[in-house]
């Protein structure tokens, strides 16, 4: 796979500049980095006439000689409503093609194709409004939000000198008072390639969610996974929260262009297991429409004190979804986001250095990768205080003014003055008001 070398030195100081144009020049042949197999990129195509339809599942029961780990699984009322399922299916004229249950939200949901005798549309209505349903939506389409350039190869690495946000953010005197140590962190993404050296040992956790195919190291997840918890014991990179474990979650594919795609019912399989394994940030570097099954998980995560984080498609009037969801922390690697009516967080998201497969970094932008710097502060103030809740963090951010940096590198949160703020505590110099 074949990607465009576009890195902005004009709005590079010359110390970077030099830096980056002494690494970009010594870039080596390196193996393809498409891992796209052709029974992934079949099933990446999302069925334009497949919708989702839910059924509400019994209140667990716990029984003292059975070990119970959120899991249906095993549940003899599955049987029960998959009957359900398949009579509603014949009802309406749909066929049912998989099924997931969500403990998290006490529904079973099912992937349903719609015939040709129906729009789909019109088969959506009528499910709304059978009683025996909860309810059904269309399976949304979310696309990551970034671009990636050629990886460097082992010998061109060293790049921690390069990363913004060790400069801006003042880590090096963060970490010695927090790294986010223990710290459980959904990287809810396409796949992480977990023997790369900057992430060895950073993810104890890696599930698929992706039907069909394997567990694959894939760029975006892989980059993403690198910005947050990246450890400095390599000659790579460092994290922003380098002591945070990731949780892997597949629940995007990596497309034969590059891109990254995902959908509602993967998406919501990945998220109903992060809240279930208590993950305490979720990283969603990824937009799309307003869905209903997410913005309900996204509400209980909220409502259980985690951490969600979302990017910015500034394409979008609303900002896209999550990001546009009142809990979510919006993300963008630029002023202008198109969210008029909501805190958007700037933070660095052009040109950053980060891992890419095959042991090897890329230079990547985007607000995918402004959203994994966040998702990093949140696992760094989640060490300091383990109990604090999303709106108080939401309130305690102190905002830089524009004038004191260039916003497009640096962001606009004064990172050192917010962590005083929210943990009373500051390991930096921090900036008086």
């Amino acid at each position: 796979m074949k990607l465009r070398l576009s890195i902005s030195f004009n709005i590079l100081p010359g110390f970077l500049m030099a830096c980056l144009l002494a690494a970009t020049s010594a870039i080596a042949a390196i193996p393809n980095d498409d891992t796209t197999a052709p029974q992934q990129v079949q099933q990446a195509a999302v069925a334009e006439r497949q919708l989702l339809v839910m059924l509400r599942m019994p209140a667990p029961h716990y029984r003292p000689d059975v070990s119970y780990g959120g899991s249906y699984k095993n549940d003899i009322t599955e049987i029960a409503r998959r009957r359900l399922a398949e009579e509603l299916a014949g009802k309406y004229g749909l066929k049912v093609i998989d099924n997931w249950p969500m403990p998290a939200l006490n529904i079973n949901c099912y992937v349903m194709q719609a015939g040709e005798h129906i729009s789909l549309e019109q088969a959506i209505r009528q499910l709304n409004q059978d009683p025996q349903i909860e309810w059904a939506q269309p399976l949304n389409t979310f696309t990551a939000q970034s671009t990636t350039q050629p990886a460097l190869s082992p010998a061109d690495a060293g790049l921690q000198g390069m990363q913004l946000v060790q400069k801006y953010w003042q880590l090096n005197d963060v970490h010695k008072l927090a790294t986010g140590r223990n710290v459980l962190v959904a990287v809810i993404d396409s796949g992480i390639d977990t023997g790369h050296p900057d992430l060895q040992g950073q993810v104890p956790v890696r599930e698929n969610f992706v039907d069909g195919n394997p567990y694959l190291p894939e760029i975006h997840g892989t980059g993403v996974a690198g910005i947050i918890a990246a450890h400095p014991d390599s000659k790579g990179i460092t994290g922003v929260a380098p002591g945070a474990r990731l949780m892997a979650l597949r629940a995007c594919w990596q497309e034969k262009n590059g891109s990254t795609s995902c959908n509602s019912f993967t998406l919501g399989k990945a998220i109903n297991y992060a809240i279930l394994n208590h993950a305490q940030v979720i990283n969603l570097s990824l937009s799309g429409p307003d869905d209903p099954l997410l913005r309900k998980l996204i509400d209980l995560a909220n409502a259980r004190g985690i951490k969600v984080t979302g990017a910015v498609d500034s394409r979008k009037s609303d900002g896209g979804f999550p990001a546009s969801h009142p809990a979510v922390f919006a993300v963008s690697n630029q002023p202008e986001s198109g969210m008029p009516d909501k805190k958007i967080l700037i933070a660095p998201g052009i040109d950053i250095p980060t891992t890419a497969l095959h042991s090897r970094w890329n230079f990547v932008s985007g607000a995918s990768y402004s959203t994994a710097h966040i998702s990093g502060m949140m696992a760094l103030l989640s060490e300091l205080q383990p109990t604090i809740k999303p709106v108080k963090i939401r309130d305690g951010i102190i905002m830089r003014n524009r004038q004191d940096d260039d916003v497009r590198l640096s962001g606009n949160i004064d990172f050192c003055a917010s962590m005083k703020q929210l943990s009373g505590r500051c390991a930096c110099v921090c900036k008086k008001d």
